[in-house]
């Protein structure tokens, strides 16, 4: 079988591209993911680690699949994370990590059938989960730097520039990981930050 160039969503999907210093609103259509829940703080949470082991291994025996079985290689996308709290100022102003609750993903490129998904998890089932999203209207940016230094920024996005063009938040802070934590420096790291969001007075 011939195996196609390998594609690099990151390079192709509008929806990972960001600007620094920049909010842009955007429309994400609905896609599949590879999902796996948790909660609490992602430094320290053995939740969180235990759901990093389960997700990437799913994700390249599907990359696997697709090459042998499609012809189709690609790039594994990033990580990605939605984030949210009973009290949003967990993420702002207290940045109580303790309190946050999480869903770690990663896309399934649109070319990968449910089955071939399935059989990929395997073993993981129960702990993995291929699920649809869809996120529509979102207003993002790219942070440079650490983590702990999204605050200000998450602020900015918040209360200035979601009110200021007519709309308000809904669903869930969505981030998605351009740097290998492992191998790039915290003031390096490059990191999409998305909320969704509707018009004041629109339906959710």
């Amino acid at each position: 079988m011939t195996v196609h160039e390998k594609v690099d969503l990151k390079k192709t999907l509008d929806s990972y591209r960001a600007r620094h210093g920049r909010f842009d609103l955007i429309e994400v259509p609905e896609r599949v993911y590879l999902m796996v829940d948790g909660h609490g703080d992602p430094n320290t949470s053995p939740a969180y680690t235990a759901a990093l082991e389960a997700l990437y291994p799913v994700a390249y025996a599907l990359k696997s699949a697709s090459r042998k079985e499609l012809g189709r290689d690609y790039v594994v996308p990033p990580l990605e994370g939605l984030w949210w709290a009973q009290d949003m100022a967990a993420f702002t102003a207290a940045r109580d990590k303790s309190r946050w609750d999480w869903t770690m993903m990663i896309l399934v490129p649109d070319w990968i059938e449910a089955s071939m998904v399935e059989a990929a998890i395997g073993a993981r089932d129960g702990i993995v989960r291929r699920q649809s999203f869809v996120e529509g209207t979102c207003l993002q940016t790219l942070h440079v730097g650490s983590f702990d230094d999204e605050a200000p920024v998450l602020a900015r996005m918040h209360d200035e520039e979601i009110p200021s063009r007519g709309l308000r938040m809904t669903g869930t802070h969505h981030e998605i990981y351009l740097s290998d934590a492992r191998r790039v420096a915290p003031a390096r790291m490059r990191t999409i930050l998305r909320q969704p969001v509707r018009p004041v007075g629109g339906a959710n």
